[in-house]
């Protein structure tokens, strides 16, 4: 599968919130104390941007936040370039949540269409898409998934050139919905894309500390959305409506790859510590109600 297209799929894809008890075992504390932190500011390597982190927040790097998606039971992700945390969170605390990095290189996305989107009706097409991937989903081994709705309806800043909106979801047999909060800071050749997961209770802290996320991140000089070249740069085949719907994946036939669920972690899986698949009853003991 191309990054690009991975990259893409973010608007498509439906995170959920790990669920994880308070007192974790010595082989996940070993794993939590091999993890290698970052603040101030930071180089995204392969996504031509910097990250100035304030004192609220550090960052791991990708081979770091790719081991800690596998933790919370997801597959591995290659395209992960990083992850933004809060700084006083471990990545297993019940109250914890995440801001997962990628990059796409499609090409310049023309933001044309911004004004012009009809997110109500993009909304409905998304919710049967969703609705119609839940077979397949089961066939995989997760859970079904329903998108209740805007939890905030997409948003485009031409001044910045960063687009943010957020989505509610249920997963079953979670009693709390889940958050997904998806950034786009479009570039010159490209777009960062930025997802945060936490619980709907967490939706007006994530709000708020998303928008410390968007002022933070910015493309490195020369990278920048006014820095296009119409002469020389390529173009993105898609806009702005694109990027939150999700349908050039669905289009190019990855759909039902690209709609694997990140469960709520049942288990958290330490990789080359643990068998893959081994039920670790103490550390979903409590429940997030």
């Amino acid at each position: 599968m191309i990054a690009s297209i991975r990259a893409l799929a973010f608007g498509l894809l439906l995170f959920a919130v790990p669920v994880f008890a308070d007192d974790p075992s010595p082989d996940v504390q070993k794993f939590l104390d091999s993890l290698h932190y970052r603040t101030g500011e930071v180089d995204v390597k392969g996504g031509h941007s910097t990250l100035k982190l304030t004192p609220d927040f550090r960052y791991l790097e990708a081979g770091d936040a790719q081991r800690v998606l596998q933790a919370w039971g997801n597959p591995p992700d290659s395209s992960v370039l990083g992850m933004i945390l809060p700084a006083n969170l471990s990545p297993i605390d019940h109250n914890g949540w995440a801001v997962v990095i990628t990059y796409s290189d499609d090409g310049h996305v023309s933001d044309a269409d911004a004004a012009k989107t009809d997110y109500a009706a993009m909304l409905k097409d998304m919710q049967q898409q969703t609705r119609d991937s839940n077979d397949e989903r089961k066939k995989r081994g997760y859970g079904t998934v329903d998108l209740v709705g805007w939890a905030t309806p997409p948003h485009y800043d031409a001044a910045t050139n960063k687009l943010y909106w957020a989505k509610e979801l249920a997963f079953s047999g979670e009693s709390q919905h889940t958050l997904n909060y998806d950034i786009r800071v479009l570039g010159r050749g490209g777009y960062l894309s930025l997802n945060a997961v936490a619980g709907m209770n967490q939706l007006q802290m994530v709000e708020s500390k998303m928008q410390n996320v968007l002022e933070m991140t910015d493309f490195d000089a020369g990278q920048r959305y006014g820095d296009f070249n119409a002469s020389t740069d390529k173009i993105a085949a898609y806009g702005i409506g694109a990027l939150v719907a999700g349908t050039i994946a669905a289009k190019a036939g990855l759909f039902a790859k690209l709609l694997a669920v990140l469960i709520a972690a049942k288990k958290f899986i330490i990789v080359g510590v643990l068998a893959v698949g081994a039920a670790i009853k103490k550390f979903f003991s409590r429940s997030k109600s």
